[in-house]
């Protein structure tokens, strides 16, 4: 069977899929490809939004009876339905599969993907190749999310299934927190890969290294090929693909290697006949009558012993919905030999000499049939690294639990952002290092902000200074896991004080006068609090020269982070590799700056306007990267106006490319030909698009000074606060 053509499972856990069919019709898209996509920024939108304004899921969710929800889940992990009955009588399993799938699509290089949405609902993800027959199990369990309704998300519903699967197995879990929300359309404008077909793979290696940010090493599936790369049975090749994606998952050869056997050491895998003969489309492609499920098997029964997901077949252990020590034993102590599955995949199965124990038969338990492992299973046993992690966890059953359990939890909690959000009963007491842990920070006074204003006022700290200062530290939040931001006050620590865009002998300079003021106050006050007061000491400054008088809100409460509590690999992937926003950008980077720009901006949660305007007014606060005059369109920096906007949209001014790869641009006096401005992608777009143009006219019309000062506040204090008050 060709591997890359999407009919086979490729992740080391279970997966599906099957053909894949496409709609029709053309869009701006077909005809303009290279059209700015700023729909990343209306995501999720009130429009779309069926909960009422002040619903609040925190609230909803904590008045849920969660013993009564418990019993209802644990019921259900038994109470077989005829329209899709349970593999050897449970369904926890394919519940465990489904948690999996839902949290394994994170990826730490942009923090997008994960559990936290419930975006498995929706395409692309929910007519993935790897999450074949998963419309079957998000319907199970329906009659639970329309008993708690708007109380329980789909999001927290379907790693909930997967935590009470493992529990009704024997598997003690570390813990469960609530509080994901569900999304109410498609994040279709996430970077999945830029390949057109599921399965395919060359288009996401750049020089034999997997493309940034991408976690997958194929389109369409959770992690890896099982069979191999590209469906070569390689095992130690497995090993480089699944040591690669499980890193940019975040997880360490250990968690790997717990995660694999863990989740392994549950359910099989379905690969009863050839899915090009027998199987449907995917849910996004299959005839309106299927009513948004898919993959419909004609293959017999199509259920049980005759379903076909991944078109590999079989079990790893003798007893598939069991927590026991087999799979290691298994793994380790049977020799292995290649063959094919009855769908035509690539497989592994124990010799003969081996004298192997079978597995029950999925749909009648007196029956049985021979144990499998993938190629991905095979890499544990053939990796140096991975081998010495298995015969250990072989040998020491309890720790093999406790990582298992960790790593789990960490899978299934990563994007959640900070502890305080999480919610309910089993929320463990530990705080972990992933988890980006922040001490509790001391609320000011009004008088004591005051002082502690008028002290940085009276510094010879410039506007420029404070505001980019207060920028680096709030800008690295991300929306997509809730990392990041202005609390905690990281930019005093590695990795962040050393980042190239923070300009680290300009930062120090800062950082050290700010401390002098928090040791001479005479009261508690946190560094990260001083930055953002400071950063809106100095917008106030800007806000006055421009003749206005506006108080930029404040809130106090903010802790400092110590070294310890700071993991520096992992807060290396906040590190900007561009900030249109200070018009940064890493020389060696092959991407528009235009791109970049709405990236940062989505990650930062902004809309269009609030995008225009915090670009716009922080050029004219002078908070360009190396005090670059690129897009500085005005004579008065330091005085917070709408300048920018009204000389980009000046046809007095004509621009071209001053660089071959055009990137950087001179504007020219029409008449005279002298230059005026100097500008980047960045700066330009906002003429150049006619969405992004229409926002800009807003602002520079000869009546909007007020509003734009009054709007970039707004969407300044929204920054300061990311990450703080919105847990």
């Amino acid at each position: 069977m060709n591997n890359n053509n999407g009919n086979i499972s490729q992740c080391p856990f279970m997966g599906g899929t099957q053909k894949q069919t496409a709609g029709g019709g053309t869009s701006v898209r077909d005809f303009w490809p290279n059209e700015l996509k700023l729909n990343i920024l209306r995501q999720n939108g009130e429009a779309s939004n069926p909960m009422a304004k002040d619903f609040d899921y925190a609230t909803a969710f904590k008045s849920i009876d969660y013993a009564e929800l418990k019993k209802d889940v644990n019921h259900f992990m038994t109470d077989s339905q005829d329209w899709w009955p349970a593999d050897y009588g449970s369904y926890g399993p394919f519940m465990v599969r489904m948690a999996w799938h839902s949290a394994g699509t994170y990826r730490v290089g942009d923090g997008r993907g994960g559990a936290r949405s419930g975006s498995q609902r929706f395409a692309p993800i929910n007519s993935w190749p790897d999450n074949g027959n998963l419309d079957k199990a998000r319907l199970l369990l329906w009659p639970i999310k329309k008993k708690y309704g708007n109380k329980l998300s789909w999001a927290d519903l379907m790693i909930l299934a997967g935590n009470s699967a493992m529990e009704s197995m024997g598997f003690k879990t570390f813990g469960f927190a609530g509080g994901r929300e569900d999304i109410w359309e498609p994040e279709q404008d996430i970077y999945w890969g830029s390949e057109t077909v599921m399965g395919a793979n060359e288009e996401r290696y750049k020089e034999g290294e997997l493309e940034d940010p991408l976690g997958a090493v194929m389109m369409g599936w959770i992690y890896v090929n099982p069979e191999g790369p590209n469906g070569n049975p390689d095992p130690m090749g497995s090993a480089k693909d699944v040591r690669e994606t499980f890193g940019r998952m975040a997880m360490n050869d250990e968690e790997t290697v717990a995660l694999v056997a863990g989740g392994h050491t549950f359910g099989k895998a379905h690969g009863a006949a050839n899915p090009d003969t027998y199987v449907g489309p995917s849910p996004h492609g299959a005839p309106i009558e299927e009513m948004s499920t898919g993959w419909k098997n004609t293959y017999k029964s199509g259920v049980l012993d005759d379903t076909i997901t991944s078109g590999i077949e079989g079990a790893w252990t003798p007893n598939p919905i069991t927590w026991d020590h087999d799979y290691f034993d298994v793994l380790l102590n049977y020799d292995w030999e290649l063959t094919k599955s009855p769908a035509g995949a690539h497989q592994w199965k124990p010799t003969a000499a081996s004298n192997a124990k079978k597995a029950p038969k999925a749909g009648d338990a007196k029956n049985t049939q021979d144990l499998m492992m993938t190629t991905a299973d095979i890499a544990l046993k053939v990796d140096p690294k991975y081998l010495e992690i298995s015969k250990r966890f072989h040998k020491d059953h309890k720790a093999f639990e406790d990582a298992f359990a960790r790593a789990w939890y960490k899978l299934t909690h990563r994007d959640m952002g900070p502890i305080s959000r999480y919610l309910g009963p089993e929320v463990p007491k530990e705080e972990l290092l992933w988890q980006d842990p922040i001490p509790q920070g001391t609320v000011l006074s009004d008088s004591e902000i005051t002082t502690l204003k008028e002290a940085i006022s009276n510094t010879n700290l410039s506007i420029s200074q404070l505001a980019t200062t207060a920028w680096a530290s709030a800008s690295t939040y991300r929306g997509s896991d809730m990392r990041g931001g202005a609390n905690g006050g990281r930019i005093r620590l590695e990795p962040q004080k050393s980042w190239a865009a923070n300009n680290p002998y300009e930062l120090k300079k800062v950082l050290t006068i700010l401390e002098a003021i928090q040791k001479e106050f005479n009261g508690i006050v946190s560094m990260a609090d001083l930055i953002v007061l400071g950063g809106n000491v100095a917008v106030e400054k800007a806000v006055k020269n421009a003749g206005y008088n506006i108080a930029v809100p404040f809130t106090s409460g903010r802790g400092d982070a110590s070294q310890e509590q700071t993991d520096v690999a992992s807060f290396g992937y906040l590190e900007p590799k561009a900030d249109g926003f200070r018009n940064f950008i890493k020389k060696d980077l092959n991407l528009a700056a235009e791109e970049l720009l709405i990236d940062k901006a989505q990650l930062l949660t902004l809309s269009i306007p609030e995008m225009t305007v915090l670009v716009a007014g922080m050029r004219t606060l002078g908070t360009n990267y190396d005090a670059s005059k690129y897009g500085v369109f005005t004579d008065t920096v330091g005085t917070l106006s709408n300048d920018f906007l009204v000389n980009i949209l000046d046809f007095s001014t004509t621009w071209k490319a001053t660089s071959s790869d055009a990137t950087l641009f001179e504007g020219s006096d029409r008449k005279t030909g002298v230059i005026k401005y100097r500008g980047t992608r960045a700066d330009l777009i906002f003429g150049s698009n006619t969405e992004l143009r229409a926002i800009a006219e807003v602002y520079a019309a000869d009546d909007a000074k007020e509003r734009f000062v009054n709007d970039f506040v707004v969407a300044w204090t929204k920054v300061m606060h990311l990450g703080f008050l919105d847990v």
